[in-house]
């Protein structure tokens, strides 16, 4: 009886992996298919013209590098400095229990809360207007708590025996933590950094507010600029057009574009990661 749940729980489990990366594999060929006669060298290198109806995203994708740029800047030092903090220097109390809920709490809340949020104390509150700097920094905190608890899991995955064989040597705690926790939990935080980065540069809701433009025919040339982005294009294209069906094929195209984007993002953090695990098995 007992084998029989068994198999029928694997199967299950295999049922649900299989629907899940079929879905996947459906949505994927539905937007080659539809996206890829909309992809030249002009739709990637030249400017939206007559409406949006011809033309090229490259004001979009600009927009999308620099706000990511941005992003990772500002949250990436944050969010790993907070999680070592958490993992190597807090004491365990109710203080930390507090913190650590805050952060996963943070985690889940809607990307519309940071937009109006990003408004507020970005765009009104320090005057920075709706530019491409407020957007990133609404971005920045909306992966923030994703990169904290990512990387503090990283941290504590690093067993405790070489904190206590670094500590024997006469290392101090900081060197302890940059020569021999830091460098085994990097492929973690790397992942984790990565995905959080990757999530923020797909979000419409929160640039919608912030600092995204409908159109614009030049690129952004300071950080208090207004932008183009990707995921605000294609919600343009998509919802907001006059000619939705005819401009559906650069909806497509946009889309593959974005998707291509984030798993190159992703493509280069699993080369890194594997890259150091080697280093470090040799």
């Amino acid at each position: 009886m007992k084998n029989l749940e068994e198999v029928i729980g694997l199967y299950t489990l295999r049922l649900c992996a299989f629907l899940v990366v079929l879905a996947i594999f459906v949505i994927l060929y539905d937007i080659l298919v539809q996206g890829m006669p909309a992809i030249s060298w002009e739709f990637l290198t030249s400017y939206p013209r007559e409406g949006m109806t011809k033309g090229g995203i490259w004001p979009a994708v600009v927009g999308t590098v620099y706000v990511t740029l941005i992003t990772a800047i500002c949250s990436i030092p944050l969010g790993v400095g907070a999680a070592i903090y958490l993992s190597e220097y807090a004491r365990e109390g109710w203080t930390t229990r507090v913190i650590r809920s805050s952060i996963r709490n943070l985690a889940g809340v809607p990307s519309i809360v940071y937009g109006l949020f990003g408004v507020a104390l970005f765009v009104e509150g320090l005057r920075f207007g709706t530019s491409v700097l407020s957007a990133g920094l609404t971005l920045g905190l909306l992966t923030l708590p994703w990169i904290i608890a990512t990387a503090e899991e990283a941290l504590k995955s690093v067993p405790q025996t070489y904190r206590e064989a670094s500590y024997a040597l006469g290392a101090t705690k900081w060197q302890t933590i940059r020569s021999q926790v830091l460098p085994s939990a990097f492929p973690g935080i790397l992942t984790g950094t990565i995905l959080g980065i990757s999530r923020a540069a797909g979000e419409t809701a929160p640039i919608l507010f912030t600092g995204a433009a409908f159109y614009l025919p030049h690129l952004p040339s300071s950080p208090f600029d207004q932008f183009m982005a990707l995921p605000y294009h294609l919600f343009n294209l998509s919802t907001q057009h006059h000619d939705i069906e005819g401009v559906r094929h650069l909806a497509y195209g946009t889309a593959m574009v974005l998707i291509g984007l984030v798993l190159a993002m992703n493509l280069v953090a699993i080369l890194i990661r594997y890259r150091l695990r080697k280093q470090k098995r040799n």
